[in-house]
C-alpha cells in the first residue's frame, strides 16, 4: 500500500472500531440508568431498543446515501454524529431525551458499514489486506469498548464518562478530514457507469434510481453471496450471544481472576468475561489472516474452506469441555476462524458487485448480517431451552455447512463483477 492507502486504512480502521465501542458500551452505562432515572430495567431496555433497532435497520438505505454522496462525507457524518449523540447522553436530564440521544446514534451509526467497506473495496488495491486491518479495528473496539466504559465509571460520574467516549470520535473525523480519498480513487476502473467515491456521488436518490440499481446489483453470483452471508450472520450472532454463559458454565469455580475487587462493577470481571474477551481478541488474527487468504486466493474459495472449519470446530466444541485446555483451545481456534470469516466475505461482496453500487451491496450485505442473522440469538436460546448445549453445537455445524456450499455456490455459478 502507498501513503495515502494507508491513511486511508488508518482512518476507517479507527472509525470501524469506535462505532463498535459505541454500540458495547451501551449495555454497561444500562446498568447505571436505571438507579438514575429510578426507572425499571424494562423500561431503559425499550429505550436502549430505539437506538440498536435504528442501528440495525439502516444499512440498505445507508447504501443509497453512501453510492449518491460518497463515502468519506458519509463516514464523517457518522463519527461526528456518534460524538454529537454521546454528548446529548450526558447531559440527558430524562429518559425522553436519552431515547431522543440514542436514536441519533443509531441513525449516525448505522451508515458507517456501507461507506466505510464502499470505500476501502474501490480506494486500496491490496483489497484483502486493507479489509482485514479494518476488521482488526472493529474487534479491538469490540473487545476493549466495554472495558474502557467500566474503568472509566470506576473513577468517573457516568455523565463524565459519555463526554470523554466522544473525545475519539471528533480525533478520527478531524483526522479524516485529512484524508485525500480522491487521490486514491484517481483511475478506479469504472464498472457499469461507476468510477469513484465522486463521480458514483451523483445526489439521486430517487425509488426509481434505487430499484434500477437494485436490479443492476441483483445477479446470481450476487444473490448466491447474500445467502451466505446470511448463514455467516446466524452462525455468528447464534454463537456469540450465549458464549459467555457457556463460557462461565464450563470454568465454574476452576479459575478467579479479579482485576476488581469491590465496587459496584467488579462483577463484569469473572473469569468467563476474561476469556470473552480473549475469544474477541484472538479475532484479531483471524482478521489478518482472512485478510491475507483473500490477496491470495478467490475469496470464495477461501469461504468454504473457513466455513467448513467451523462446522468442523462447532461439532468438537461440546466434546472438548471434558478439560480445560482442549476447552480453551477449541474457544480460541473458534475465535480465530469466525473473525477470519469476515474480510473473505467483504472481498467477495466486492467481487461480485458492481463499483457504481458498492455502497447499495454492503447495504444489502449488512441488511442480512444485521437482520437476517439476529435471528440467530432466538435460534440459539430456543435451541438451548428445549434441547441442550450439544444440539445447539450441532445446529452451528449445519449453519456453517449450509453456508460453505453457498460459498461454493457463489464460485460455481456466479460471474465476478470486479
Amino acid at each position: 500500500m502507498d501513503r495515502t492507502e494507508r491513511r486511508i486504512v488508518a482512518f476507517t480502521a479507527g472509525s470501524h472500531g469506535l462505532v463498535h465501542t459505541y454500540e458495547l458500551s451501551i449495555p454497561i452505562l444500562l446498568t447505571v440508568w436505571i438507579a438514575e432515572f429510578s426507572t425499571t430495567a424494562a423500561t431503559v431496555g425499550a429505550v436502549v431498543t430505539v437506538g440498536y433497532g435504528l442501528f440495525g435497520a439502516g444499512a440498505l438505505p445507508s447504501g443509497v446515501l453512501v453510492d449518491r454522496f460518497g463515502s468519506k462525507p458519509v463516514i464523517l457524518a457518522c463519527l461526528l454524529g456518534m460524538g454529537v449523540s454521546f454528548l446529548l447522553v450526558g447531559a440527558a436530564p430524562s429518559l425522553p431525551v436519552l431515547a431522543l440521544a440514542l436514536a441519533v446514534w443509531g441513525i449516525t451509526a448505522r451508515v458507517y458499514h456501507p461507506a466505510g467497506l464502499a470505500l476501502l473495496s474501490t480506494a486500496v488495491d491490496r483489497r484483502g489486506a486493507a479489509l482485514g486491518y479494518h476488521g482488526i479495528g472493529g474487534n479491538l473496539g469490540i473487545a476493549f469498548g466495554p472495558l474502557a466504559a467500566v474503568l472509566l465509571l470506576i473513577a468517573f460520574d457516568w455523565r463524565v464518562v459519555a463526554g470523554l467516549l466522544t473525545i475519539p470520535a471528533f480525533v478520527v473525523a478531524a483526522y479524516g478530514s485529512t484524508v485525500d480519498v480522491d487521490a486514491a480513487l484517481v483511475g478506479t476502473p469504472a464498472t457499469d457507469g461507476g468510477t469513484d467515491d465522486e463521480t458514483a456521488a451523483n445526489g439521486d436518490i430517487s425509488l426509481a434510481g434505487f430499484l434500477g440499481d437494485t436490479r443492476t446489483l441483483m445477479t446470481v453470483g450476487f444473490g448466491l453471496v447474500l445467502v451466505f452471508v446470511t448463514f455467516s450472520g446466524l452462525y455468528y450472532r447464534a454463537f456469540l450471544t450465549f458464549l459467555p454463559d457457556l463460557l462461565g458454565d464450563t470454568l465454574g469455580g476452576l479459575v478467579d481472576l479479579r482485576l476488581v475487587e469491590a465496587g459496584p462493577y467488579a462483577d463484569q470481571f469473572d473469569p468467563a468475561r476474561y476469556l470473552y474477551v480473549a475469544v474477541l481478541m484472538v479475532g484479531v488474527p483471524g482478521q489478518y489472516l482472512g485478510g491475507r487468504i483473500a490477496d491470495r486466493i478467490p475469496p470464495e474459495r477461501g469461504l468454504v474452506y473457513v466455513m467448513s472449519v467451523l462446522a468442523t470446530l462447532a461439532l468438537l466444541f461440546v466434546p472438548a469441555r471434558g478439560a480445560v485446555w482442549s476447552f480453551l483451545a477449541v474457544s480460541a481456534l473458534l475465535g480465530v476462524a469466525l473473525f477470519t470469516v469476515q474480510p473473505l466475505s467483504q472481498a467477495t461482496v466486492a467481487a461480485y458487485s458492481p463499483s457504481g453500487t458498492r455502497g447499495l451491496s454492503f447495504g444489502y450485505t449488512y441488511l442480512a448480517i444485521f437482520g437476517v442473522g439476529s435471528l440467530g440469538a432466538g435460534l440459539a436460546g430456543a435451541v438451548l431451552t428445549a434441547a441442550g448445549i450439544r444440539e445447539l453445537f450441532v445446529v452451528l455445524a449445519g449453519i456453517a455447512g449450509l453456508g460453505a456450499l453457498a460459498a461454493l455456490g457463489v464460485g460455481t455459478f456466479g460471474d465476478a463483477a470486479s
